[in-house]
């Protein structure tokens, strides 16, 4: 994930170097049920509104969170399908709390009504983060589900009313990169603490609707487009956060932006964005599935690393016999083709490796989803 308003705010007011920092275990997404009220388009767990067998009990779900405390994981971030729907997700919830862990929450925020924000609100989740496709009809198309999408802004405005930060999370794609303009817009309206831009990247759903992904040059027009209006937030005061997602070469393109516009700093903030490090599929991210499987990331369903119903997930993710998380853990990672070549390899480190693995059969590969030209590597 590229923190762009932290590097924003780097470049506004610059701070000191500080010693790298690097977390004891990663930040785990849990996708605690597959069930889902909506069918969207890029579902990387490829969801629908039935029951999947197989699912982990709760008290599984106990004891996995056991082993992850010991393991010294910072942070749940509680997904699905949509948590919502898990018959316990409030008690997961508090448990979690109970424990230290900080508990986020990823919806879609149709079923946050005014039936339930008062459980929501006193789980006091730190950040709740909803996904948007677009404005209206736009976003009802990509989830399938007339009326979505003002469901899911209600849903927003119910947590901004009890004090809960609530973000928009948006997938940038062909069918619906017209509608960004409005979705920033939609912040301002809203008053929404923070914007998720999410490039498609190829799982699930995602995988089987890759020709729908942004073209390159709609990519670069979003990226300018975000990157001036998190300027102009920074500038007016405002302090919303605002991410990037599922292509590392965003802090790429951000730096040729500052040496186009803040030249002076570009030295700064490129040895802060290698002090960052670019991709952390495999080190400091990690995904559980529905069934317990565990993957280097939440794109990587397709290949499982192993199952906390077998095996604890700290040996799991300690273990690099596996292959692929051998690769990922290494540094640099054995990259191929022009990723091999790209000089920015300590800001982007290889990008996400499921587009290539998806396109070439080898993880390793070029990264087709990069948008960078070859004089920008």
């Amino acid at each position: 994930m590229f923190r762009l308003s932290q590097f924003m705010r780097e470049l506004l007011h610059p701070t000191p170097l500080k010693p790298v920092r690097k977390p004891v275990a990663p930040v785990v997404i849990w996708n605690l049920i597959r069930r889902c009220n909506l069918t969207c388009k890029h579902c990387y767990t490829t969801s629908a509104d039935i029951n999947f067998p197989g699912e982990l009990s709760t008290e599984a779900i106990y004891s996995v969170m056991d082993d992850l405390k010991a393991f010294k994981v910072p942070v749940l971030i509680l997904s699905g399908g949509e948590p919502l729907l898990h018959p316990d997700i409030f008690a997961i919830s508090q448990r979690a709390k109970d424990m230290g862990f900080y508990v986020a929450l990823s919806t879609n925020g149709t079923l946050i009504t005014v039936e339930n924000i008062q459980q929501i609100a006193a789980i006091n989740y730190p950040y709740v983060g909803v996904s948007l496709d677009g404005i209206g009809a736009t976003h009802d198309q990509f989830r399938q589900q007339q009326g979505s999408f003002d469901a899911s802004v209600h849903g927003i405005q119910l947590c901004r009313e009890q004090g809960i930060k609530a973000g928009i999370r948006f997938t940038l794609t062909q069918d619906n990169a017209h509608d960004f303009p409005a979705m920033l817009q939609l912040m301002d309206d809203k008053d929404i603490d923070k914007f998720y831009l999410s490039h498609l990247n190829y799982g699930g759903r995602g995988n089987k609707n890759r020709q729908s992904d942004a073209f390159f040059s709609m990519t670069r027009e979003a990226m300018d487009l975000l990157f001036e209006q998190c300027l102009q937030w920074e500038q007016q005061g405002i302090q919303r956060e605002v991410v990037t997602g599922n292509n590392d070469a965003d802090a790429v393109y951000f730096l040729h932006w500052v040496k186009q516009n803040y030249p002076e700093q570009a030295a700064h903030i490129q040895t802060k964005l290698e002090q960052w490090g670019g991709n952390a599929s495999g080190v400091n991210v990690a995904n559980i599935d529905n069934l317990g499987n565990v993957h280097p990331d939440t794109f990587w369903w397709h290949y499982d690393l192993g199952n906390v119903q077998h095996r604890p997930f700290s040996e799991i993710w300690q273990d690099i016999s596996d292959p692929l998380m051998a690769g990922l853990k290494q540094s640099p990672r054995p990259l191929k083709g022009r990723c091999a070549r790209c000089s920015y390899q300590k800001i982007c480190n290889g990008n996400t490796r499921v587009r290539a693995q998806q396109i070439y059969a080898d993880p390793w590969a070029e990264d087709p989803g990069c948008y960078l030209s070859e004089t920008e590597i």
